[in-house]
Parts: structure tokens; sequence; C-alpha cells
């Protein structure tokens, strides 16, 4: 029987994983470990067939089913009930955050540093100082004690995640010895896409003469083609992931999570897998 590609997310102390269905565990203020189980977003499964529009529809349901995860560990936790303005008050800022801090914050630094003659080396500048953006801002929020937890989960997603991958009973003793870094981590896909964004913005400048506006209306309007031709490229790595070539197309991927997973204790271990055990459940 083929084997899922099962997987998930963190949230406020605990796990979200998508199997046969999507559960969240959280483990509440009394010690005890709570579930859910949350629909998708997107309720015709053969829309995902459809290539690039999946990648779209990929990224809006982890987006929706991630938020729904979230409110429900805030409630578990006491951290307070999400209402549905809060949700989108949280998209919102969001993405005007995530707007300009990795999109237009780089393209006007690299507007004085870099001739604007000069298409390519002005998109990899760009990139560069993206990158340089992200990763300093994910390192800073790793500092703090709550995000840390965080990424403790996160790890022990990961971990879980490889005891089911390699056929082994889902205790907590199988699960510990496993690495916290795995190829098909979210963290990969977002590597990739700062890498896509730097081959789509040279080709965009070489085939247009753009000034300051209409670079900034790009950086905006291609964020989806990005994330769908970095989804669609992803989905070709993965079915390589165990020779050399994927090896080395992970290891960017590899490298970044050792700053946003951690070695998770075994009560973090526990959440994670009643999250998978549940998700498995016809």
């Amino acid at each position: 029987m083929k084997k899922l590609n099962v997987g998930g997310q963190a949230v406020i102390e605990g796990v979200m994983m998508k199997g046969k269905r999507t559960v969240v565990a959280v483990r509440g203020r009394d010690g005890k470990i709570i579930t859910k189980e949350i629909e998708g977003a997107v309720k015709n499964p053969a829309l995902f067939s459809v290539v690039f529009l999946r990648g779209l529809l990929a990224l809006y349901e982890a987006l929706v089913i991630g938020t729904r995860a979230l409110g429900f560990s805030a409630e578990v936790t006491g951290e307070g009930e999400m209402t549905k303005k809060d949700i989108f008050l949280t998209f919102i800022v969001a993405f005007a955050v995530a707007i300009g801090m990795f999109a237009l914050g780089p393209l006007f630094l690299a507007q004085l540093l870099v001739s604007k003659s000069n298409p390519g080396m002005f998109a990899l500048v760009e990139g560069l100082i993206r990158a340089a953006f992200f990763i300093t801002y994910v390192w800073v929020i790793s500092l703090f004690k709550d995000i840390q937890r965080v990424f403790e989960y996160h790890g022990a997603e990961h971990k879980a995640v490889y005891t089911y991958e390699n056929n082994e009973e889902l205790t907590i003793e199988n699960a510990r010895k496993y690495t916290t870094l795995h190829p098909r981590c979210g963290t990969s896909f977002l590597i990739l896409t700062l890498f896509f964004a730097i081959i789509v913005f040279a080709l965009l400048g070489y085939w247009k003469d753009m000034d300051l506006i209409w670079k900034i209306m790009s950086r905006i309007v291609f964020i989806p083609i990005i994330a769908a031709l970095t989804y669609e490229f992803q989905r070709l790595t993965a079915k390589i992931v165990n020779t050399k070539i994927g090896k080395i197309l992970a290891s960017p991927g590899l490298l970044f999570q050792k700053i946003t997973t951690k070695e998770p204790s075994d009560d973090e271990l526990e959440v994670a897998l009643v999250a998978l055990k549940e998700s498995l459940r016809d």
C-alpha cells in the first residue's frame, strides 16, 4: 500500500498534521492533549491535478488551514479565541508586512546600489538582499522564548513524519532518534521561492525596460506566479530527493531548518505523534 506524504506545521503548544484527514493536536494548560479535525478550504480535490493552478490552491489551503489550526491552539492554550475578524486582520497585516519587508524593501535598496541598465545583476542583488532580510528576520524571532517553543514543535513534527516514513510504530522512543531536518518541509519551499524570484525578475528586466512604478507592481503581481512555479519545481525534485542531485537541491532548505527547528522534548513529541495518528485514521 502506497504511503501518504504526511506533513503539517507547528502551532502554539501543538502540531497540525495532514494525512487522510487534517488534525491539530494541542496540549492544554491542564496537560491533556486535545485534538480537532480541520476541514480543507478547497472543496474540489480534482483542481489539485491542474498544473500551476494546484500550486496556488495548495498555498491558499495551507494558509487557511494553518490559520484555523493556530486559532484553535490559541483557544486551547488560553491565548484567546480568534474570530473571523481577527483572522482577516491577521492576513491583512501579515501580507502588508511581507510586501513591505520582502518585496518592496529589497527593491528600493537595489535601486540605490545597482545600475538599472543591467537587469540580471539588479535581480541578483535584489534577491540577495531579500534573502538576507528573510533569514535575519527568522533568526531574530527565533531568539524569543515563545517562538523557540513553536520551533521545538516543528522539530517534533519532522521526527514524527520520519517515524511514519520508516514504517516504525509511532512511539516516542522510535521518533526520538530522528533528525529535526526534513527535505519536504515548507522551509525548502520558501528558499526555492527566493531563488525563483531572482530568475523571474531578471527575465522581466530583460524583456521590458521598467521604471520604478512598474517594478513595484511586478513585485506584487508576480508573487502568485513565482509561488506556482516553485510548487511545480518542488514536486519534481521530491521524486529525486534521495539522489545526489536531489540532496544538493534540498541542502539550502535543510540548512535553513537549523534555525526553524529545535530539538523537542518527549512531551512535545507525544503531541506530534497524537496528531499524526489521528490524521491517519479513516
